[in-house]
């Protein structure tokens, strides 16, 4: 499955590193394109010059490690569609250019689901996401949301998994795994 992840869900590091690591782990193929980049690297950059640093190694991190995954988004499939925020148009347009049915994305007020439909596309929220992730293969999504908690915790956040993915606006997946 090839799903496009959106800066919303590349931007908070402990989300992308369970996304990358389940896509690493082959449940998926993650895509995304230079301005989804761009966008994460300067909502990190208004959190300081040294975020705007950090994530810029680490976005030449996930190219080096998914070389295959950047794609345009410059068609003009979606263009005169009117989705609620026009800025967001290029995120449609790089899963039309990679054939990804999914849009990984914590915003889906900005994705219409009938506009979307219209375009072969679903616009999915990272928790649901990961439930589904969770029901094609538990072992892998829990090893990936404990080596997340295992990174946070080697930088100093003390908590368990469940905080932790409650924190992350994940509270379906903190439930699945707890119980």
């Amino acid at each position: 499955m090839r799903a496009v992840l959106d800066a919303n869900v590349l931007f908070p590091t402990i989300l992308r590193e369970i996304l990358t690591d389940l896509a690493g782990a082959g449940l998926f193929v993650p895509l995304w394109s230079p301005r989804i980049l761009a966008e994460w690297r300067h909502a990190a950059a208004r959190l300081g010059a040294d975020q705007d640093a950090v994530a810029g190694a680490e976005i030449a991190l996930l190219r080096d490690r998914f070389p295959g995954a950047e794609l345009p988004d410059d068609g003009t499939r979606a263009i005169d569609l009117p989705f609620p925020d026009p800025a967001d148009r290029h995120v449609v347009e790089a899963a039309l250019a990679g054939n990804a049915p999914l849009i990984v994305t914590a915003n889906l007020r900005d994705f219409p689901q009938v506009l979307m439909a219209g375009l072969g596309l679903r616009a999915i929220h990272p928790d649901a996401f990961l439930l589904d992730l969770l029901a094609a293969d538990p072992p892998a999504v829990g090893k990936a949301v404990q080596a997340a908690r295992d990174k946070a915790a080697a930088m100093g956040g003390d908590m368990t998994a469940h905080e932790m993915l409650k924190r992350c606006r994940l509270p379906r997946l903190a439930k699945a795994l707890r119980g």
